[in-house]
């Protein structure tokens, strides 16, 4: 019966509720196909079309680029790596023109305020929320621990077209058991 009144050319097929629900789907789709190209044409300001991608918790996605500003303070980075007495190392994360703002995230960017992302050669481990972070292992060989500073909306800083991050080689040795 449904099939009949979806498919049929009766008066009362084009005056049911059916008629109406998908005329408003229809516009529904319309309007977010128009929302769609509108934010792919025109973006968020201070933010780049270009970001980059990675892949993380085996889902890849991008993030767009926050350039600093002309006249505003520019962020840095610095990375220290520390054995642990116990087990693992200990991340330090020095800034300086940066404040971590944890409960700001998904708010509204500021070029000197957000998080941090951690990756291991080349993939994304999580954000960080203030300046320590603790590793707990890593298998035997060389690993690239990189930390990018992210604005509140997870837009990648960037300075003059550079990102603003900082990068050392881990090598973990082979042992013994």
């Amino acid at each position: 019966m449904t099939a009949c009144l979806l498919t049929g050319r009766s008066r009362s097929a084009q005056n049911s509720p059916w008629r109406s629900h998908f005329s408003s789907m229809k516009r529904l789709s319309l309007f977010t196909l128009t929302s769609l190209i509108l934010s792919l044409t025109f973006p968020p300001a201070f933010a780049h079309e270009s970001g980059h991608s990675h892949t993380h918790e085996g889902h890849s996605h991008t993030h767009s680029v926050l350039e600093i500003p002309s006249g505003s303070p520019v962020p840095s980075v610095n990375l220290k790596i520390h054995p642990d007495a116990m087990r693992g190392w200990n991340l330090e994360v020095q800034v300086s023109n940066f404040q971590f703002a944890p409960e700001r995230v998904n708010t509204q960017s500021k070029p000197t305020e957000g998080h941090a992302h951690l990756y291991i050669n080349g993939q994304k481990m999580g954000r960080l929320y203030s300046s320590w972070y603790h590793l707990e292992a890593l298998p035997p060989g060389r690993h690239e621990i990189k930390v990018t500073l992210n604005a509140n909306g997870h837009e990648d800083l960037y300075h003059n077209g550079q990102p603003i991050a900082a990068t050392q080689i881990l090598e973990v040795p082979v042992t013994n058991h």
